[in-house]
């Protein structure tokens, strides 16, 4: 039983009280690895990242790339980098726009794609189909 509980670490869920409130203060956040390598995180990045319709630029075959051919994310290969891009660096403030912890999960996410083969990354893409997209979401998938 000990051992059951100790596989699952990876998919450990932040409850409300611990959830970032600010973005990260640089590489070495102690914030960061609770994001990083935590699968339920990265889902839920996922999740927004297609809610929030980051997909249409930056998913697969998509003009604005999210990772390159040696799987370094453009704008820097830390959590803290890829934050601060979606948050300032698209000509929108995101951040007036997304909340802070959700801001964090879909970080995660774009970290974890460029870790994963372009195979499970549009895995990843049909199953959001029936999410919500942005403003081009008309109803579940049926």
């Amino acid at each position: 039983m000990l051992m059951a509980g100790a596989s699952c670490s990876k998919e450990g869920r932040t409850l409300a009280t611990n959830q970032p409130q600010t973005p990260p203060v640089g590489a070495t956040d102690p914030r960061i690895p609770a994001y990083v390598d935590n699968v339920y995180q990265v889902s839920q990045g996922g999740r927004y990242f297609t809610w929030y319709g980051c997909g249409g630029c930056h998913g697969t075959g998509a003009t604005g790339a999210t990772n390159l051919d040696d799987n370094q994310w453009r704008h820097g290969g830390t959590l803290d980098a890829v934050y601060r891009f979606i948050a300032d660096g698209h000509g929108v403030k995101y951040r007036e726009r997304i909340p802070v912890e959700q801001i964090w999960q879909i970080s995660a996410y774009v970290l974890d794609r460029a870790k994963t083969t372009p195979a499970k990354n549009r895995r990843s893409e049909m199953d959001g189909k029936g999410e919500p997209q942005a403003d081009k979401w008309d109803g579940a998938v049926r």
